[in-house]
């Protein structure tokens, strides 16, 4: 018997779960029957590939190494299936996008409506993840293109800057700085309560690393993991954020607010995995976010 794709699809269903029971509810298939494929296919490797006397099920070492194989061959197999559905004028057609959260503020709106605009018949999944996750399913070709920031990257990575990103103190009208122009000592936040992203954002760790720089401990009133949250906290009340400037852009009761020092300005990239299958949707897309536009993907490089 020669293994076929069901048989590469059910054995990391088990290793991805550990149990047959559960790998059997995700395939939708019996558990009895998932056994005897899996059997199947280490008869005709002619190696154990499971581990099965713990209290999980587990990858034996050959089981890891084909594995490995297995799911490249899916990977692969998946690329296939999207070139040969893939039309190059773009009357239809899919693009995978992720964008880590800050983004979804002020710039993935736009690009993404021009996008549409241009091209209403791709159909857009758009996923906002934390910039590992976003590395991560690239690399596993469950996207097509991310948009993060630039820095280092995992291999098998390629990064293409797309502009720089500024950020500053950002005020509601109830606050005290309202309508200041003149950039404001870092010192000053002292007896001023923040309202701050929660510290798995990126944002979040640069603004942490900033004021420890600087030796200022802001009192933080308020965390949010969600910066359309934090946006209206602001608007309500007399907290202070720390957020790009254009998110102010889209927002006219939110002022920004200019630091002394300005906080470390950041490059922001849009990322594909080395190496993979470029569509013409992904193409399109990236040649849009990489033109020189503020309309529609904020302030250029420069």
């Amino acid at each position: 018997m020669q293994p076929e794709l069901r048989h590469l699809r059910y054995l990391l269903a088990v290793a991805e779960h550990a149990n047959f029971t559960r790998a059997a509810e995700e395939l939708r298939i019996a558990q009895p029957t998932l056994s005897q494929q899996i059997k199947q296919l280490e008869k005709a490797l002619g190696a154990q590939l499971l581990d099965r006397t713990g209290r999980t099920v587990r990858l034996t070492d050959a089981g890891e190494a084909y594995a490995r194989y297995a799911r490249g061959a899916l990977r692969d197999l998946a690329a296939g299936e999207r070139a040969v559905l893939d039309v190059r004028d773009l009357s239809r057609g899919q693009l995978r996008l992720a964008v880590t959260p800050t983004f979804t503020a002020y710039l993935t709106g736009p690009l993404v409506a021009a996008f549409h605009t241009r091209n209403p018949g791709i159909t857009v999944e758009v996923r906002e993840l934390p910039q590992d996750r976003v590395e991560a399913e690239l690399l596993a070709d469950r996207l097509d293109l991310g948009i993060a920031f630039d820095g280092v990257h995992l291999p098998g990575i390629e990064a293409a800057e797309l502009f720089t990103e500024t950020l500053g103190l950002v005020v509601g009208p109830a606050h005290p700085y309202a309508g200041r122009t003149e950039p404001l000592p870092i010192a000053d936040l002292m007896p001023h309560h923040l309202a701050l992203l929660s510290g798995d954002f990126a944002t979040r760790r640069h603004v942490d690393a900033y004021v420890a720089e600087h030796r200022v401990r802001p009192r933080i009133a308020v965390e949010a993991n969600s910066v359309s949250a934090l946006t209206e906290i602001v608007r309500r009340t007399d907290l202070a954020t720390v957020l790009p400037d254009a998110v102010t852009r889209d927002h006219p009761y939110l002022t920004p607010v200019p630091l002394s020092p300005a906080l470390p300005s950041r490059g922001v990239a849009l990322l594909r995995r080395s190496g993979g299958y470029r569509s013409a949707a992904a193409e399109a897309f990236a040649e849009l976010a990489m033109e020189d536009d503020e309309t529609v993907r904020g302030h250029p490089i420069g």
